[in-house]
């Protein structure tokens, strides 16, 4: 004698739940887009976390040393990270330095950070 056993499926969830986040327009859209085109390099994405836990802006002479590549390398690599807005560069004498460019991470953060409720403000809005 054989015995069938029906397993209902669980209720389907809502389709079409509106989104929490807000829209980009097409400029944010485009210039985020830079944003991670210019970390699109495993080289460059150590750079910028070489740089985020630095208290001071570095020398592409300490970079080329804790990466491990050939000086020209670095520079091209910190070049597309200036480029894609990601970077500042300053001149002291013969060389350049590099620190984050805060807006540029304030705008990641922004992208890719979950929407905030009243919860996460305590309540408050």
């Amino acid at each position: 004698m054989t015995t069938t056993t029906t397993v209902s499926a669980p209720p389907a969830a809502a389709c079409c739940a509106p989104l929490a986040a807000a829209v980009l327009s097409d400029q944010e859209a485009a210039a985020t887009a830079s944003l991670f085109k210019a970390l699109a390099d495993p080289h460059r994405v150590r750079i910028l976390n070489l740089l985020a836990t630095s208290a001071e802006p570095v020398c592409v002479c300490d970079l080329v040393a804790v990466l491990g590549l050939a000086q020209p390398t670095v520079s091209h690599h910190l070049k597309k990270l200036v480029g894609g807005g990601l970077l500042t560069r300053t001149q002291r004498g013969t060389w350049a330095y590099y620190a984050l460019e805060p807006t540029a991470m304030a705008r990641l953060a922004a992208v890719t950070a979950p929407p905030t409720t009243d919860q996460d403000n305590g309540g408050t809005a």
